[in-house]
């Protein structure tokens, strides 16, 4: 009877602790069309597979009667599950309990589960829906924070890291989001911001609503904070399981092999007719990638900041790669700023995770102007030669179209350390355009002496076969045999193997 007794107790406590903030709050929770923590954790993870951890952990607060007030988890939901079959750990912030506040407590439930992926070599995903500092523990809960933070930065590079943002997110809670790989906000329900409207409005005396200050769309299309933007909470926490599919467990694995079934050898006559004549018009560079990658399918990110430059990931032969590719359906393709910051994001991602980079590249240069300029384009642009140059995965480079100087240079060419660089036959590799050019070296002509020499340099760099003399270009190819031949090569680069010089780590241009 005593053993009946035990375990009845510890249903009612385990039902009690279940119940989050009660049942009152997850209605209320509900009401605003959000999720519970629960609710999310056990969609984000594969059924039946999730353990959670910490469960009964309460805070230990006196001031403000807080000792009174006392609630099983006391704001967050931890633990490890497994998507798609692979060891992930998780942890939600609970909107019913203190709506979510951080104690020292959770943030060490937090730093738990942080540390026990980094011994493991496995993914941590972070839901986010919390009202920031507990302002009952005053500088415990700021500390709580740090230590969160101290984790995010010895985990990156070492597993990967994902943040959703489903609730608000507000002051130094959004530093873990920002320390990780990536991160999903959804519409009209997520916001961000180091300061609320109406701090902004005490300080400054601007007037501004929380979605225009730290929305989703502000934020996957102006500051380039979020990576991904979605409809709904379930379009997140899908997209996770989705990403996850690309990346390995960590660093010292490569991404999942899938079967493939999509022939390697696939020829797409329609990539004869994608680049048009005129080498002023401007083309999608998608209408190049899908029908090269598996399945046509590619997986963007940052789909709505900077369009002159596309990144995201795909398969070819059932291998993961990352892909950079210039736009020159969006400012011609330029590299401006925020062009240079995710691309270099991006690119060091991949190199961490084993990921092999293929860049597609149709650059007429970097974007000219005094606000480039003065915003620091040199700094900005040459964290992509950076990023570039340092990393050590397998390197392939198509030039599609125009490859134009400095921004030549930094797309992977081959002396930054390309391992095979391709290009199509209408390929022009030059300092710059016919007419830049002609303009600076026959500046005192007449007319027709100009229109002669754009003629000449036309003839003699605005094609691929000065650079292929010279080995810049390792292959010519016709643009139907893309896909074969970027297989032949990731296949051909596979074991490569390369290392930098020893050190503590190098000083990137931030």
């Amino acid at each position: 009877m005593e053993k009946e007794q035990l375990y009845k107790t510890f249903g009612e406590l385990d039902k009690a602790a279940l119940q989050g903030g009660g049942v009152a709050r997850i209605e209320k929770q509900h009401e605003s069309g959000r999720m519970t923590a629960r609710e999310r954790v056990d969609m984000l993870l594969d059924k039946g597979t999730f353990n959670e951890l910490d469960k009964f952990v309460v805070h230990r607060c006196t001031n403000f009667g807080m000792d009174k007030n006392k609630i099983p988890g006391d704001g967050i939901v931890s633990g490890y599950g497994k998507i798609d079959g692979r060891l992930v750990f998780v942890y939600a912030y609970d909107f019913t309990a203190y709506g979510g506040t951080l104690s020292a407590t959770n943030a060490a439930k937090i730093v738990k589960v942080q540390q026990l992926a980094l011994k493991s070599g496995a993914p941590v995903i972070a839901l986010n829906d919390s009202g920031g500092a507990r302002i009952q523990e005053g500088v415990s809960s700021l500390a709580g924070y740090a230590s969160i933070f101290y984790q995010n930065t010895m985990a990156s590079g070492v597993v990967p890291q994902i943040s959703a943002i489903l609730g608000p997110c507000a002051g130094g809670a959004c530093y873990s989001p920002a320390l990780t790989d990536f991160i999903f906000m959804v519409k009209e329900k997520s916001h961000m911001f180091i300061t609320g409207p109406d701090v902004v409005k005490a300080v400054t005396h601007e007037e501004v609503g929380k979605e225009e200050l730290g929305g989703a769309y502000t934020h996957s299309s102006k500051s380039g904070v979020t990576h991904f933007m979605c409809d709904t909470e379930e379009e997140t926490l899908m997209s996770i399981r989705e990403l996850l599919s690309f990346l390995p467990s960590n660093n010292m694995e490569d991404a999942p092999v899938i079967s493939c079934t999509d022939d390697i050898r696939r020829e797409e006559e329609a990539l004869q007719q994608v680049i048009p004549d005129d080498p002023n018009i401007p083309y999608d560079i998608k209408d190049i990638i899908e029908p090269v990658v598996d399945n046509h399918y590619f997986f963007e990110v940052m789909p709505h900041f900077a369009k002159n430059i596309v990144v995201g990931f795909a398969r070819l032969g059932g291998r993961s790669v990352g892909i950079v590719a210039n736009q020159p359906a969006f400012l011609a393709g330029v590299l401006d700023i925020d062009a240079s910051d995710k691309a270099a994001r991006f690119i060091r991602f991949c190199d961490c995770f084993n990921i092999p980079l293929i860049t597609f590249e149709d650059v007429p240069g970097f974007l000219p102007g005094c606000q480039q300029e003065h915003d620091g384009i040199i700094r900005h642009g040459a964290k992509i030669v950076y990023a570039y140059a340092e990393a050590t995965v397998p390197k392939i480079t198509l030039i599609t179209r125009k490859a134009y100087g400095g921004a030549y240079i930094v797309m992977a060419s081959k002396p930054t350390g390309a391992d095979i660089n391709l290009a199509y036959p209408m390929a022009e590799i030059a300092v710059m355009g016919a007419e830049g050019a002609v303009n600076i070296l026959y500046r005192k002509a007449t007319g027709e002496e100009k229109v002669q020499a754009m003629a000449e340099y036309t003839e003699n760099f605005s094609n691929p076969y000065r650079a292929a003399e010279q080995g810049f270009i390792d292959e010519i190819i016709m643009p139907r045999q893309t896909r074969f031949k970027l297989i032949q090569a990731l296949e051909m680069a596979k074991n490569k193997s390369q290392s930098n010089p020893p050190k503590k780590h190098g000083n990137m241009p931030l």
